[in-house]
């Protein structure tokens, strides 16, 4: 017999799997090998790294999650469930390793950020580390997932190193919502520069990031534009030197 948080996770993790992120985690579950070393970046409730988790062992999944009570729930349901591959780091990935305030928005665990929201928050002062310090140079990391609710491109800045010598698969979200549409060109820039081609999902389908058109794919028409269908803000990114 599971308890009632155990239970809400597994529903969490199938719904995830299956419904919500169904793109999302078969392109992952394609590219990770058991034994590999995957990231969470932004694991909040876990529907990600469970199946992380799984894909990867006996490798390891390192979950980053800095709201404290979360952390403590994702390890107790790695207890649970009995996913002993799990580290989880009670940190913010970051460009840099410091402290910083995160700003939880008032009821929306989800939303929390580095990025100072316009809602009404609760701020908490955190740990950072970037994951070229956290990585030691013989770790080889084969896929992240980020979502850190327009922290991306920070991030991404603190792991150039590790992303030149891992060229691991990277799941993203990337919401002009939550950043600047300039901070959303420059994330997609800073990869390319690293030699990495990108898609996004649209309806459950991978386009081309040439095809992705803010205006359209990131329209801010109506008041919940963010949950239309046709709002775009996951994208996969596979460096060439990986494929090659």
């Amino acid at each position: 017999m599971i308890d009632r948080e155990a239970a809400r996770f597994l529903v969490r993790v199938i719904r995830s799997r299956y419904r919500d992120h169904r793109t999302e985690l078969r392109e992952l579950r394609r590219h990770i090998r058991p034994g590999d070393v995957v990231c969470d970046i932004g694991a909040n409730k876990g529907s990600f790294l469970y199946w992380l988790a799984r894909w990867s062992a006996p490798g390891r999944a390192i979950a980053f999650e800095p709201q404290p009570d979360l952390a403590e729930q994702l390890s107790r349901l790695c207890t649970t469930f009995s996913l002993d591959n799990v580290v989880v780091e009670r940190r913010a990935v970051d460009a840099a390793s410091g402290t910083r305030t995160l700003f939880i928005p008032d009821g929306h665990q989800p939303g929390a950020s580095l990025l100072e929201p316009a809602e009404p928050n609760r701020p908490i002062e955190v740990q950072t580390i970037s994951l070229d310090d956290y990585l030691p140079a013989d770790r080889n990391v084969s896929a992240m997932k980020i979502d850190v609710e327009g922290a991306e491109l920070d991030v991404l800045s603190g792991a150039v190193n590790t992303l030149r010598r891992c060229h691991p698969l990277i799941v993203l979200e990337c919401d002009r919502r939550l950043a600047t549409l300039d901070k959303v060109y420059e994330t997609f820039e800073l990869l390319r520069g690293l030699g990495y081609s990108g898609s996004f999902i649209h309806r459950g389908r991978l386009l081309p990031l040439s095809s992705f058109d803010p205006e359209r794919h990131q329209r801010t028409d109506g008041e919940w534009f963010w949950k239309s269908k046709d709002y775009c803000n996951n994208f996969i990114f596979r460096s060439s030197a990986a494929q090659a």
